[in-house]
């Protein structure tokens, strides 16, 4: 298939749109993106040193990368459903939190890139929390959560569709990468 974009382009544009949306919602974050690109320019500006460190391992370049976000997932099936999304941008599930431990009915892991390349050119990932309704010791919070949960859908029927598409094709090209970043969002 002619132009086709890799998962590291897929993943780059999915964190960048993330942000901006972020930004948009709480003006705030993109004051404190801000603020961290003006520390991280002054600390290089009076650290030579530091600054020729990172050089020497293409780190400058990641330096501003924004790293990670959430999300919280209320079912088995969403949780697969993100898997398969994640796939897509070369990110797999990482790591393993019980959350249950502190008193909080959730497991959690993280999607990210896996293969150190991948990890060099865009380390993003997202910190993932499956709500364990089992774990909801009041009977009837527990059913209403179970009930809110089976009418909910949260990805788009056209997020499914690319999704669908990607694993018989095992590939996008480049509008169809843009459609699916934008149709991700919305989950």
């Amino acid at each position: 298939m002619a132009n086709t974009i890799t998962a590291d382009e897929i993943r780059e544009q999915f964190s960048q749109a993330m942000s901006a949306m972020y930004q948009q919602e709480v003006p705030q974050y993109g004051t404190l993106l801000e603020l961290v690109a003006d520390v991280n320019l002054a600390v290089l500006e009076n650290n030579p040193q530091l600054h020729e460190q990172l050089a020497n391992a293409d780190e400058l370049a990641r330096l501003n990368v924004e790293r990670h976000g959430a999300i919280r997932v209320g079912t088995a099936e969403e949780l697969a459903t993100l898997r398969r999304m994640f796939a897509i941008m070369g990110m797999y599930p990482v790591s393993y939190y019980d959350l249950s431990q502190a008193g909080v009915p959730v497991h959690s892991t993280a999607f990210r890139p896996i293969d150190d390349a991948a990890l060099a050119r865009n380390p993003f990932r997202v910190f993932t929390s499956l709500l364990r309704l089992e774990l909801i010791e009041n009977r009837a919070l527990r059913e209403r959560a179970e009930a809110i949960l089976a009418r909910r859908k949260i990805f788009t029927p056209r997020c499914l569709a690319l999704i669908a598409q990607y694993e018989a094709e095992g590939e996008f090209t480049s509008a169809d990468a843009r459609e699916f970043v934008q149709e991700a969002l919305e989950t």
